[in-house]
C-alpha cells in the first residue's frame, strides 16, 4: 500500500510538468507555431471573460440577496423535519443549498459551518464531504452557456440538479455510515 501511495505522490508532483513538456513537443513535431496560438487562445479567453461577466454579476446578486434577506434561515427551519429524517442535521442544509449555486459563496458557509461546530465534528464532516461530492450547477452552466450564448439549456439543469442531489444524499449517507 504504501509503495501504491509513494507512486501516486510522485505521479502528482510529475503530471503537471510533464503534460506541458507533452504539449509544446508534440506541437513543435506537427509543426505548429505555439507562442502564437497560445497568445490567440488568451486573447479568445479575455473575450469569453468579458462576456460572462453580465451572468456572473447576475448570478452573484441573486445569491447575495438570497442570504441577506434571510431566506436561506427561513428555508433552513422549514426543511429541517425532512433533513432529520434522512439523518441530515439542519446545520448542514445552507451547504447543500449553497453548493449547487457559488463554490466561493458554498466554501464561506463551510467555513462558518466549521467554526461553530468543529471540523471533527458530524456537521463538520459532512459539510466538507458536500463540498467535495457537489458541483457549481448553476455558476457553472452561468458561465459556459453564457459564455456560447445558449439560452435553452434543455437537459442540462434537471441534469445537474439531479446529480447535486445524488451527492448530497451519498455525503449524508456515508459520514452517517462511517462516522456516526
Amino acid at each position: 500500500m504504501d509503495s501504491i501511495i509513494n507512486f501516486i505522490e510522485i505521479l502528482s508532483v510529475i503530471a503537471i510538468p510533464l503534460l506541458v513538456i507533452f504539449i509544446v513537443t508534440y506541437g513543435t513535431i506537427k509543426k505548429v507555431k505555439i507562442y502564437e496560438v497560445f497568445v490567440e487562445g488568451a486573447k479568445e479567453g479575455f473575450n469569453v471573460g468579458v462576456r460572462i461577466i453580465p451572468y456572473l454579476v447576475a448570478m452573484l446578486v441573486a445569491i447575495g440577496i438570497f442570504r441577506a434577506s434571510g431566506a436561506m434561515d427561513i428555508l433552513t427551519i422549514i426543511l429541517s423535519p425532512l433533513t432529520n429524517l434522512i439523518g441530515m442535521p439542519a446545520e448542514t442544509l445552507p451547504m447543500a443549498i449553497m453548493r449547487p449555486l457559488s463554490g466561493s459563496g458554498a466554501l464561506g458557509v463551510m467555513t462558518e459551518i466549521i467554526k461553530t461546530h468543529g471540523a471533527d465534528s458530524l456537521i463538520g464532516r459532512m459539510v466538507s464531504v458536500m463540498m467535495g461530492s457537489g458541483e457549481t450547477t448553476f455558476y457553472v452552466l452561468a458561465v459556459y452557456f453564457g459564455s456560447v450564448g445558449i439560452t435553452r439549456t434543455r437537459h442540462a439543469v434537471p441534469a445537474g440538479i439531479i446529480a447535486d442531489i445524488a451527492g448530497i444524499l451519498m455525503s449524508i449517507w456515508l459520514v452517517n455510515l462511517l462516522f456516526k
